[in-house]
């Protein structure tokens, strides 16, 4: 994505991505969202939460009238079809989102499976 990304900051987007990931993590055959650098390279240290975005979620709009658009990274499942937890996916992510967000356009989300366990 490309382009000015307003609106990315500050308490209210931290909590739209928050909602976003936690519909994201509640569909059957996900195993989590992608993981960030940060959380690759963790050590078994101890550390305070930071209270990032979660980094399979990114989240920008590019003006303050249109939709947001919403990239998601999930872990799924083995066991489950890719194509069915991608699409229920973004599914619920949109309908969160959405209601959530009623007075402004529906969400444009896009979801990529970038891992099986």
């Amino acid at each position: 994505m490309t382009g000015d990304t307003t609106n990315t900051a500050g308490p209210a987007h931290a909590a739209l991505v928050e909602q976003a990931a936690a519909a994201a993590v509640s569909v059957s055959g996900v195993a989590f969202l992608r993981p960030g650098l940060a959380d690759r390279l963790r050590s078994a240290l101890p550390r305070p939460a930071t209270g990032g975005a979660p980094a399979g979620v990114r989240m920008t709009r590019p003006d303050d009238e249109g939709p947001w658009h919403v990239e998601i990274h999930v872990v799924a499942l083995r066991a489950a079809r890719t194509v069915d937890v991608a699409r229920a996916v973004r599914g619920t992510v949109e309908r969160r989102l959405g209601a959530l967000s009623s007075p402004q356009p529906a969400p444009r989300v896009t979801v990529t499976v970038t891992g099986l366990v």
